[in-house]
Parts: C-alpha cells; structure tokens; sequence
C-alpha cells in the first residue's frame, strides 16, 4: 500500500531567506517558486518550504526530531563548507561509533529545523549493533 516516501515539509517564517538557505546547502534550484511555497528536488527526494510568519518555533530547537540525508564520507568536508557559507548553525553531533554507526554532521535551518548528512546505512548499523550483542542469557 505505501509506495516510497513522498516529500517533506518545512514550515519556514521567511521563505526568500529558506530558500537562499536551501540553493546553497543542496546546490540546485527550486523547481517551484511561487506566493508562499517553494519546492526543491534533491537526490530524489522532494522538499517543500511553506511560510508562516507568525506561529511559535521554540520547540523546535527542543527536539531531537531530525531528518538525515545519507552523503559519502568523502563529501563531508564539502558539505561543512557549504553550511559554512550558508551560516548554517552546526551542532556537535550525539555520541557514537563512526566505525559501526557513521558519520554525522547535525545543522539547523535558519527555523531551527534539525537536520543531519549521515555517512551510514540501516543496514550497516544493524550489522554493527548484531555484532556487539551480548550474550543471551542462558547461552553463557
């Protein structure tokens, strides 16, 4: 019944400056801009910018809610330089195993949207985490 991920939304108080913000961070173009939205297309995934000004944002930055876009290791010191010179606000990443969990960059939108480029995949972490099972009880 479900076919694939769709797209997502970002509720964003500025879209011009989201925008700005989005061309950089992904280097393409919205393939829609028009009135309060704009669309991108990036690695196949669609992403939706919608304004409004005036709604609350603070829990926003509360929230370890995040979405993570996967990126070769090798293409993350290119992607910090693009957050860089989007003035990107770059957060020091959560605890972890790079060799069994990947690499991560976290970032925030100018909203305070989380946001992530990951190195690691579903299926490398499960391995990884298999690995380091311990022992069932009883199987001592």
């Amino acid at each position: 019944m479900i076919q694939g991920f769709g797209h997502l939304t970002f509720s964003v108080s500025d879209l011009e400056r989201s925008v700005r913000f989005y061309r950089l961070i992904f280097e393409t173009e919205p393939v829609y801009l028009r009135g309060r939205t704009a669309y991108f297309e990036t690695a196949g995934l669609w992403i939706a910018l919608n304004e409004e000004r005036d709604i609350p944002r603070a829990e926003i930055r509360g929230s370890y809610t995040h979405f993570a876009f996967s990126a070769a290791e090798k293409h993350l010191p290119e992607l910090e330089r693009r957050l860089r010179a989007a003035d990107a606000e770059i957060l020091p990443g959560r605890s972890r195993d790079e060799q069994g969990e990947g690499r991560s960059l976290y970032f925030r939108d100018p909203d305070g949207h989380l946001l992530e480029f990951h190195t690691g995949t579903l299926g490398e972490r499960l391995e990884y985490y298999r690995k380091r099972r311990e022992v069932p009880r009883g199987e001592q």
